[in-house]
């Protein structure tokens, strides 16, 4: 569409942009930090070149396979060794792919219409040419550890749209409400062509914040409850804000959608922009009849312009990889210590339980004989 900024919209095989890795390789494809294409001076100098198998799922991969893409997803959610290595060979492989699309983070208190948007909007954007990707974060079941809202059926009609690609996911219980492999299948979609990335996280709550930590733009999403609403979300959520959409705004709740934007258009004007090149805005929207869809896409573009001229979103993007690298970090710490510790853990954890030591003491015993080998 005219005067839209470029963001990595799908071309056609009869018109592909070939300048893409002479501007991949310069570190910025269509305003937004990529990663390099350099070998990491701390890759492991032992690590097996990718078999034949690996090196079809990534071309498959980059060239757009719904299918591959979700075995490549699949793989990394795995928590199997050998599954993890070869995960490991594959984003080796398709990682200078990736960083061309605008992610998109989206929360908001239950019955507020998370999904019933998502729909709404990945449809619109699908009809302009775009290629959306919705990463669903469920919550888990405490028995199965599986999804328990099931995203696909909540989103019938896009889940049949060939420019969709919808992937719900189990949150595992994990910090945040984000499962902890959304940041590796968010790259996925972005190397298999996809130029909007959707995160929908759990609800709202204190932990939500986790979603600013991947996504571009952070979406609030509200129903009319006005201030009753407003006052059950926590201040720091609202400070995350980027874009608020008041849902549902069509007929008998209308007026109680305008006063529930005003609300929040008053919330906002108390708290300190999280941005310098950036003014939170609120946004009408009747996601069932499709109205209101408009405005939220020209705010995002809006804020994308915004902050790539500015050279915000490339910092913003380093900022993310670096929260990734000590999520990453304290993951795999506490995976080792479990395995390490072995019945130690499982003793503490029963004198914690009956009261003979505090958590708080168990823990740093946990980790001091952990740390000393």
């Amino acid at each position: 569409m005219a005067g839209e900024p470029p963001l990595g919209r799908h071309r056609s095989p009869g018109n592909v942009d070939n300048s893409w890795p002479k501007r991949l390789r310069a570190g910025h494809l269509d305003g937004v930090l990529t990663l390099p294409m350099t070998k990491s001076r701390f890759a492991p100098e032992t690590s097996p070149a990718p078999s034949p198998a690996l090196e079809k799922l990534a071309a498959q991969l980059t060239g757009g396979d719904r299918r591959a893409l979700a075995k490549a997803i699949t793989l990394c959610e795995s928590e199997r060794a050998d599954h993890q290595a070869e995960a490991e060979a594959l984003f080796r492989l398709v990682l200078p792919r990736t960083g061309g699309a605008i992610r998109l983070g989206l929360s908001g208190p239950p019955g507020a219409g998370k999904s019933t948007f998502i729909e709404a909007f990945g449809s619109f954007l699908t009809g302009r040419g775009h290629k959306v990707a919705v990463l669903a974060i469920d919550p888990s079941s405490r028995r199965t550890g599986g999804s328990i809202l099931g995203d696909k059926t909540r989103m019938e009609l896009l889940s049949r749209d060939p420019a969709a690609f919808i992937r719900p996911s189990p949150s595992g219980g994990s910090l945040g409400g984000v499962a902890r492999r959304t940041r590796e299948a968010m790259l996925l979609v972005e190397a298999a062509g996809f130029d909007v990335v959707i995160i929908e996280t759990v609800g709202v709550g204190q932990s939500e914040t986790a979603v600013a930590d991947m996504a571009d733009m952070f979406m609030l999403i509200l129903s009319p409850g006005g201030g009753d609403e407003l006052q059950g979300i926590k201040r720091g959520i609202m400070e995350l804000a980027d874009l608020v959409i008041v849902n549902k705004a069509d007929g008998d709740l209308l007026p109680a959608a305008r006063r529930a934007a005003a609300d929040a258009q008053g919330a906002l004007h108390f708290l300190r922009p999280k941005s310098p090149n950036w003014t939170p805005e609120v946004v009408l929207v009747s996601a069932l009849r499709g109205e209101g869809l408009e405005a939220v896409w020209g705010g995002a573009q809006r804020y994308r312009a915004a902050l790539s001229a500015s050279g915000e979103l490339s910092q913003l993007r380093r900022a993310q990889n670096a929260a990734w690298f000590a999520s990453e970090v304290r993951g795999n710490l506490e995976e080792a210590l479990r395995r390490a510790a072995g019945d130690e853990l499982r003793a503490l954890e029963a004198e914690v339980i009956t009261g003979k030591i505090s958590a708080a003491a168990a823990a740093r015993h946990l980790v001091r004989r952990f740390l000393k080998g």
